[in-house]
């Protein structure tokens, strides 16, 4: 009743603000040097990198889904629009817009408009051009992928080989056909892919045929559709540092034309007749019912949730925020999630880091590989922003993962359960290169890698995003009910196992699991009991046994609450702290699983029992102290809010959401994965909405827990029971 209370007075105190909210537009008035001074567009499931470089329009097309047989994320290619006298005319009066409103990009100069935006329903790209004098355009596909490439050992991080290969891979040509006023092009994949590679390095072939390929015989692409131009032939160029061949299309003097590009995928050949424009639908007329959409969605977009301040510090950061979650709103309906390592926005990889001149399909960590710590908090921020619908891209990647994970389990121990690595490829299998080569004898289900070994709980991460999309919005995650229930299951069960193989008993004197080995994060290794990972499981086992309808309803056995162990503890200079394990061998890398406790597992935090103990963890642990920093995936400006700790809450928030380097602020340095830096922008989200919106354990509001008194605000963000909080 308190609660029920409680939300009818935030309701009653939100219903004066709920005026429609319009996010400010972001200009430049100048044009960009090189691909690295793009700007972000899209929707749907569709990327684009923009920029104006000495007059000419320039394009990068994405889409989710895009991988080739060796798991490289391919783009689509590159388009250019170059008007007669187009320095002249972009010189005068030049901007270049981002409409965050309508999620379109305006550039304007010398009497000339052009718009550019992706339809939110349907794969498709429009660029409406109007001038108003009569103006000659030559609209030119550009493509790197003309001809068979070669992947050099050195450029192996694109893909799913890695540094298994010593250079005998390629990323072969893509099929382009142009016609008169349109083209086609198309990758389709060989009937050999890393897939098949991998499930025979993984020892794996005797159940290859329960395992599903995503990338077998796939093929994907487009047609571009140019009604008012004409095919004139090819040239070959070099942009960065790779040469590519250009299929040069000319109109005559026009006053407006609207182009399109349909971005296609299917297994087997593309079948252009079944395209998403009609067989005789002309770009004009469907841009015309594709703007009314989309300027429709992405107002209803603004509206699920804001963050607004006037405030001369707060309100660059609160920009930054705004422009970032615009770039996870372009792949909110992709059929795969957006990539931690640059999304469907990364851009030639030499201005990133000039000792690398390869061409744009680039990115570092892989296309289809999943590093799932860095890719969870891509996807943590939406349950406040209220973009839950836009999970449903990563949970049906882990949907689909499934039955790999849960066979691999059976094949290599013979129980039950689902075994999801850390490193992961899209259809569920380890990535080989990390998975290790294995001597015969040794364990084939073990990651013989010093980073990687034994991490398997960040998939209960993303079983409890599940659990908190319907507390939150109601989602219907009755399809993830298998998904929860085996990831838990093979806690239960591969640690009995194991226990039971190393001795005669598959418990502790009381009755508890030994999880060993195990690891904290990438960084405490051999770990017995790390923190990290018995937090997950009291949370995740929890939540469903007092939230979603029992253990029995999951299938699961219902002892397994009384087998969790305790999260472990220990006493740094006299004063009780987090433990990052009972025990550990080494320690690898610069993270802090002590306080995973603290988030995304809130067993510790404002409003929660024994605060003392994880603010004495975070303020007094040597190695959290050692390790704290706003770079890329770090997570210290989240811990600092959800512990009250508000000074250094400020200054991580202002050094995360700093703008980055590139000439779009919320493209942000690699930090330890690729440019743009996703999980860097979701990390740096997920710190803002706990420093003004936190819920003690009975689900009441704290309202600006951690939030300067001297920064005004105004926000609506979302909390579980389905309540839209503003303030």
């Amino acid at each position: 009743m308190k609660r029920i209370l409680h939300f009818a007075l935030l309701v009653m105190c939100a219903m004066p603000c709920l005026a429609d909210y319009v996010p400010e537009p972001y200009t430049w008035t100048t044009q960009s040097q090189n691909s690295s001074g793009s700007m972000p567009c899209g929707g749907g499931d569709i990327g684009m990198n923009v920029w104006v470089e000495h007059g000419d329009v320039l394009v990068y097309m994405s889409r989710s889904g895009f991988f080739d047989e060796n798991n490289t994320l391919l783009k689509a290619g590159r388009l250019r629009l170059h008007l007669d006298n187009a320095e002249k005319l972009l010189a005068d009066g030049f901007s270049q817009t981002l409409s965050l409103a309508d999620g379109a990009v305006y550039i304007k100069g010398g009497g000339v408009t052009i718009r550019l935006w992706a339809d939110v329903k349907s794969p498709v790209i429009f660029a409406d051009i109007t001038s108003a004098k009569p103006v000659t355009a030559t609209l030119s596909y550009e493509s790197w992928r003309h001809k068979d490439r070669a992947v050099s050992k050195a450029a192996c991080q694109q893909f799913s080989y890695k540094w298994l290969t010593k250079g005998e891979y390629a990323t072969f040509a893509d099929t382009i056909r142009p016609q008169r006023n349109a083209l086609t092009f198309e990758h389709r994949n060989r009937k050999e892919t890393v897939f098949d590679f991998t499930v025979s390095y993984e020892s794996l072939d005797a159940v290859k045929s329960m395992i599903p390929d995503p990338i077998g015989d796939l093929s994907f692409g487009g047609r571009l559709s140019c009604p008012d131009f004409t095919f004139t032939g090819t040239s070959d160029g070099v942009y960065a540092s790779t040469d590519y061949r250009a299929w040069n299309f000319v109109s005559k003097p026009l006053r407006h034309t609207t182009v399109s590009v349909e971005l296609l995928s299917n297994k087997g050949a593309l079948t252009y007749p079944a395209r998403i424009l009609g067989k005789h639908q002309q770009p004009s007329s469907a841009a015309k019912e594709s703007r009314k959409r989309s300027d429709a969605w992405w107002h209803a977009y603004w509206q699920r949730s804001y963050i607004t301040s006037t405030h001369s510090e707060a309100k660059p950061l609160l920009r930054n925020y705004e422009l970032f979650r615009y770039m996870l709103g372009c792949n909110a309906y992709g059929e795969w999630p957006s990539k931690f390592n640059g999304g469907l926005f990364t851009f030639d990889p030499v201005y990133v880091d000039e000792a690398l001149p390869f061409t744009p399909d680039y990115r570092r960590w892989g296309g289809g590989t999943m590093t799932a710590q860095n890719q969870r908090l891509v996807y943590w921020p939406m349950l406040k922003s209220g973009d839950t619908d836009m999970m449903k891209s990563q949970f049906d990647t882990y949907l689909r993962m499934l039955d790999a994970a849960t066979v691999r389990t059976r094949h290599y121990w013979n129980h039950g359960g689902a075994c999801f690595e850390e490193q992961i490829e899209n259809f569920g299998l380890p990535n080989p290169a990390e998975y290790g080569k294995h001597r015969e004898g040794q364990d084939p289900g073990w990651m013989k890698n010093k980073w990687l070994e034994y991490e398997y709980d960040t998939a209960l991460e993303f079983c409890q995003m599940i659990l908190l999309a319907n507390e939150y919005a109601g989602m219907d995650i009755e399809r993830y009910r298998p998904l929860i229930a085996e990831t838990v299951r093979f806690f239960d069960e591969h640690y009995r196992y194991l226990a039971k193989k190393r001795g005669t008993t598959e418990l502790t004197d009381d009755g508890k699991l030994v999880i060993y080995p195990s690891s904290g994060c990438e960084t405490y290794k051999m770990a017995y009991n790390p923190s990290s990972v018995v937090a997950a499981l009291k949370t995740v086992v929890e939540t469903i046994d007092k939230r979603h309808g029992g253990l029995e309803a999951f299938g699961l056995d219902t002892a397994i609450v009384s087998r969790i162990p305790e999260i472990p503890l220990h006493d740094i200079d006299g004063r009780r702290c987090i433990s990052p394990a009972t025990a550990w061998m080494r320690i690898n890398n610069v993270e802090t699983p002590q306080l995973y406790p603290v988030f995304p597992w809130r067993i510790y935090g404002l409003g929660r029992p024994n605060l003392d103990i994880a603010v004495n963890t975070y303020l007094h642990d040597p190695h959290a102290l050692k390790m704290r920093s706003s770079k890329g995936w770090k997570q210290d400006n989240i811990w600092a809010a959800c512990l009250g700790q508000r000074e250094d809450a400020v200054r991580l928030l202002k050094e995360k959401f700093a703008d980055g380097p590139y000439r779009f602020p919320a493209f942000w340095d690699p930090g330890y994965d690729w440019a743009p830096d996703l999980n860097r922008g979701g990390s740096a989200m997920i710190g803002l909405q706990e420093m003004l919106l936190q819920e003690a354990p009975d689900g009441t509001p704290m309202m600006l827990p951690c939030w300067p008194e001297e920064w005004d605000v105004h926000f609506r963000l979302h909390a579980t029971g389905g309540r839209v909080i503003e303030r």
